[in-house]
């Protein structure tokens, strides 16, 4: 029985025993988070020696940690700069069956304008792959249809023709079980896709490449022929989900240096994690096979990050043979931008609320393991490993790094004060750290490397901005990074579950 790949949480467990140990296990991201950074509050008042050599190896595993991720950052920077010159179209049409391969693309669409998602279906026409072995389907929700239905009425008019197929649906609000959000959009719409197309047509599922994007995602033109040729090219086609590297430069020069960073660490994240497959999760804007879509009952309705559950869902519905490939190409979203600076800054901690909302993975991968025994033991701590790891290092990592370098001088007392330890430890600390911003610089130049042409109205001087905002990425990280993923592991941990909450896409005229 596979019935525990739709759990969206305890609650959904009708077996009383499973659900106190689901329940458990929504428990831990948050126990572990707070529980780490009250003891270290706590040793540093009654234990200032242990917290202190504690502290000195620890800035020391993130130096070489954050040595480690810059390696990989530019790994997987100079394979995407390789991946963007290759003639991805030539290369799969000498592969024998390209052209059986159709593309069902879905557009979840929330109240965003119609230059927001006109922008996404000018690039997938722009494409060098044939248009014709497109089914593109704009998903709307009906909750909002009075708002954006004339945008929908546009879109089909002006792209509707262009594509095999093209079709828009409207997905009813208040359906039983769901959470409002893209997920249970997508899933409604593929569905359709799947009734009103795809049977009625008889096209095999395995033959299509299902790719989920955002309402603001804009392909590259090579996009369809590389993940063809990779689809064609990888051993178990089916058991494979397709991550390009989001980058977030649609509206990048619109955005405040704070959002422009965020943007762009975000990207340096995923960048890096293309240099690990065997750790590589989906993520936002992906593709995979329709027939693993299909098999697994499509994406869950029941969660928030239905863009990694839907890996997990996969991992577990084929017993842990099914991995995420990296492409080593981009696809182009929003950088975070709103009205104001104040109501960026609020979207952004919003944002960064919801994605570490995904530390719903972690109950819903040890409840996994506990009920598949097919899965390798090996690779189930290994995994296990690294989605807690990553969770906790999220919440509660920059704090620790700020903190601990001073609290055990203010806690101590007048003895440890005294010390030769007391009177080295912020030296010690402050020439470690000071090492670990050669990463920082790397990220800078990086990022300048990466960012659209600059506007003609917009002054040099921007860059400057730029360039000096990183310094405060540190402090940044605790309001924005650490902050939000307590936030998001307390609910889980106490049972105030999260609803989704759309991005708002702005764009300033």
């Amino acid at each position: 029985m596979d019935s525990y790949l739709r759990i969206g949480k305890a609650k959904d467990i009708e077996k009383i025993g499973d659900r106190i140990i689901y329940r458990i296990f929504e428990i831990l991201p948050g126990l572990l988070s707070w529980g780490a950074l009250v003891l270290v509050v706590i040793l540093s008042k009654f234990r200032p020696l242990w917290v202190s050599i504690f502290i000195v190896i620890f800035v020391i595993y993130w130096l070489f940690k954050t040595a480690y991720f810059s390696l990989h950052l530019w790994g997987g920077y100079k394979k995407m700069a390789g991946f963007e010159k290759k003639d991805w179209l030539s290369k799969v049409k000498q592969i024998e069956g390209w052209k059986d391969i159709c593309h069902l693309v879905i557009i979840p669409m929330y109240r965003e304008s119609y230059q927001v998602v006109r922008d996404g279906f000018k690039s997938l026409v722009e494409t060098n792959y044939p248009n014709e072995k497109m089914i593109v389907v704009l998903a709307c929700e009906e909750k909002t249809r009075g708002e954006v239905e004339e945008t929908a009425r546009k879109i089909e008019k002006e792209f509707g023709s262009r594509f095999f197929k093209f079709m828009v649906t409207w997905h009813p609000a208040g359906l039983e079980g769901e959470i409002a959000g893209k997920g249970s959009n997508e899933t409604w719409s593929a569905r359709k896709a799947k009734e009103e197309i795809i049977d009625k047509l008889k096209i095999p599922y395995e033959k299509i490449i299902f790719s989920s994007f955002d309402a603001d995602t804009c392909v590259y033109p090579e996009y369809f022929s590389c993940v063809s040729y990779h689809y064609l090219t990888t051993e178990k086609p089916t058991r494979t989900s397709f991550q390009p590297v989001p980058l977030f430069t649609n509206n990048m020069w619109d955005a405040p240096v704070i959002s422009k960073i965020f943007s762009f660490s975000s990207t340096f994240w995923h960048t890096m994690n293309q240099e690990r497959p065997d750790k590589l999760v989906t993520f936002s804007s992906h593709s995979m096979s329709f027939k693993a879509l299909v098999e697994v009952g499509f994406k869950q309705t029941n969660v928030v990050s239905d863009d990694s559950r839907i890996f997990w869902q996969c991992f577990f519905k084929y017993d842990g043979d099914y991995k995420a490939e990296p492409l080593y190409y981009p696809v182009s979203m929003d950088s975070n931008v709103s009205s104001s600076i104040f109501k960026t800054l609020l979207n952004i901690y919003k944002q960064q609320k919801r994605w570490a909302y995904g530390a719903g993975d972690i109950p819903y991968f040890l409840f996994g393991c506990l009920k598949n025994n097919k899965i390798p033991f090996k690779k189930k701590i290994s995994l296990g490993f690294e989605i807690i790891e990553g969770h906790f290092s999220w919440a509660t990592a920059s704090i620790m790094i700020f903190l601990l370098g001073w609290l055990p001088l203010v806690l101590g007392g007048i003895d440890f004060s005294q010390t030769i330890v007391s009177y080295s430890l912020p030296k010690v600390i402050s020439r470690v750290m000071t090492v670990s911003m050669i990463g920082l610089v790397s990220s800078v130049y990086l990022s300048f490397m990466l960012l659209p042409p600059r506007p003609p109205d917009y002054g040099k001087w921007k860059y400057l901005v730029f360039a000096f905002g990183w310094l405060a990425f540190p402090f940044m990280m605790i309001f924005f990074g650490s902050l939000p993923a307590l936030d998001a592991q307390t609910r889980l941990m106490t049972g105030r579950y999260m609803g989704f909450w759309a991005t708002e896409k702005f764009r300033k005229a």
